[in-house]
């Protein structure tokens, strides 16, 4: 089950916000505080009372949050090594909300245009076949881009994008490289499994559609799989690990300040 935070902060704010308005504006509009005190309905004690004191008391809280995660940055989890080695298992991630235009919280519908994902970008997006579900991978096509897949070295508008040599990435996985790639001036690394075998492919990214692949080249379900990813359904670029921990293991404190490249 996957829970929508933004939904649920909108209609907290929403009901404490009718409550605290309705007790102003209704309820005790132009009563004394003595009125109010001696009321049964509204006096100290009572349902109504404990109800306002509350709302008011949420109400800032929630708005103030909603603000911050709605449209400046939101926090994400890593639960799978499909970014490896870029974003590792149990990151905690910040994600900047504004970096492709500023988005009706729940709704994610853009009311104001700012920007558009480039190549190398590691955007957050509701998942095409769910948007439920909360997808990160990186940016490899925008739209207009022909990508091609030939023997795992992409190739974006007819120009090959350069990869390093590559070195073993763990000990006792030799067939695990990890290799530098440069895509239009982005480097980053990714990893390239020896075991599996190149899935070439030719496509034209769309209008309003980008194509998105995971750093973790032969164990990411990405667009090669599902296809590509609607502008309507992005939700911002990853920015910085603030935290590292997966459940049974300790805390990965060299993770914390990496920034997401």
């Amino acid at each position: 089950m996957n829970i929508d935070f933004s939904l649920i902060l909108v209609i907290a704010v929403f009901i404490t916000g009718t409550i605290w308005l309705l007790d102003k504006l209704i309820v005790n509009r132009g009563k004394k505080p003595d009125d109010i005190k001696n009321d049964p309905k509204t006096g100290i004690g009572s349902v109504w009372t404990m109800l306002t004191d509350f709302s008011r008391f949420l109400f800032p809280v929630v708005f103030i949050v909603l603000l911050l995660r709605g449209f400046i940055a939101e926090p994400f989890r890593i639960p799978s090594g499909s970014m490896l080695p870029t974003l590792d298992i149990g990151d905690f991630i910040l994600v900047n909300k504004f970096s492709y235009g500023i988005r009706l919280p729940a709704w994610n519908k853009k009311i104001i245009d700012i920007g558009t994902p480039k190549r190398g970008d590691v955007i957050v997006f509701r998942y095409p076949d769910d948007p439920s579900i909360d997808y990160i991978k990186r940016v490899v096509g925008v739209p207009g881009d022909k990508v091609a897949y030939y023997n795992k070295v992409l190739y974006i508008n007819g120009k090959r994008m350069p990869q390093g040599k590559g070195t073993v990435y763990r000990p006792g996985y030799d067939y695990i490289v990890r290799k530098s790639e440069n895509l239009s001036g982005d480097v980053h690394d990714i990893l390239d499994n020896k075991m599996y075998p190149a899935r070439d492919f030719v496509i034209t990214v769309p209008k309003h559609r980008y194509f998105v692949m995971g750093d973790n080249r032969d164990n990411s379900r990405d667009s090669r799989y599902w296809g590509f990813v609607p502008d309507k359904n992005l939700v911002g670029h990853a920015m910085i690990v603030w935290f590292n921990w997966e459940l049974g293991d300790w805390p990965r404190w060299t993770r914390i300040g990496t920034v997401i490249n």
